[in-house]
């Protein structure tokens, strides 16, 4: 039922200015069991250097989130869209039929740790469009906070997928069960601390396929940040 994806089998390079690590098959890595799970197509852990960051760039047809787990993000894109994604924030981009955008860590000082999610759509050809919302820690404390949906439910940015991603904080006694329903599966990915799933610990970095239906818990968390996929 569970097939755990320890953090050093993740691809790995470094940049000097952005050291990443890859869960599924990105750029010149590659990995033919781990190329894609469903729609869950990239889980990139980036920790970039202050004052750097990713030159204007292009995607298309793609449900992309990202989440800073340290630090701070800008964003500027071609709809006209400029921010700063702090820790708590989720960042939706539809890329749809194409979208130009650049990253970067607009500190002279602190060194940036966020995650980078690549969702596939199930429709093509969409306008591009931008969401950003901010999710409480209380909120997330010891349960899973559903913060992505093609519902948009309980205040989540919206995703063209029937996808939902969830996160929570753990630590201590603090427990929560999730059922993986008949025809779904699950990734779970630890993006701090550690954690079992059921019996199995889980550290930083590592993750979890769910495969099979059915209830599993996540408990005995330290310090733990964990991001759960229920997909189709």
């Amino acid at each position: 039922m569970l097939e755990v994806r320890r953090s050093l089998d993740r691809g790995y390079a470094d940049h000097g200015w952005l050291k990443t690590y890859h869960t599924f098959s990105f750029a010149d890595y590659y990995d033919p069991v781990y190329e894609e799970f469903g729609p869950l197509r990239v889980i990139n852990e980036d920790r970039v250097k202050a004052g750097r960051g990713f030159g204007t760039h292009g995607h298309r047809d793609m449900e992309i989130l990202t989440v800073v787990l340290e630090g701070e993000l800008e964003h500027k894109d071609s709809l006209g869209n400029g921010s700063i994604i702090r820790p708590g924030d989720v960042q939706r981009m539809s890329a749809g039929t194409g979208v130009m955008h650049s990253e970067s860590n607009p500190s002279p000082a602190q060194d940036l740790h966020l995650l980078q999610i690549w969702i596939k759509p199930n429709v093509a050809g969409i306008p591009p469009s931008y969401e950003q919302k901010h999710f409480a820690d209380a909120d997330k404390r010891g349960k899973l906070r559903i913060i992505a949906s093609a519902s948009g439910e309980d205040g989540a940015v919206v995703i063209h997928q029937d996808a939902r991603v969830y996160s929570g904080l753990f630590n201590g006694a603090e427990r929560a069960e999730f059922e993986v329903a008949k025809g779904r599966r699950a990734y779970a990915h630890v993006a701090r601390g550690s954690i079992a799933v059921n019996e199995t610990r889980l550290n930083e970095g590592d993750g979890v396929k769910v495969t099979k239906p059915g209830r599993i818990a996540l408990q005995s968390g330290r310090d733990a940040e964990v991001i759960m996929f229920d997909l189709p």
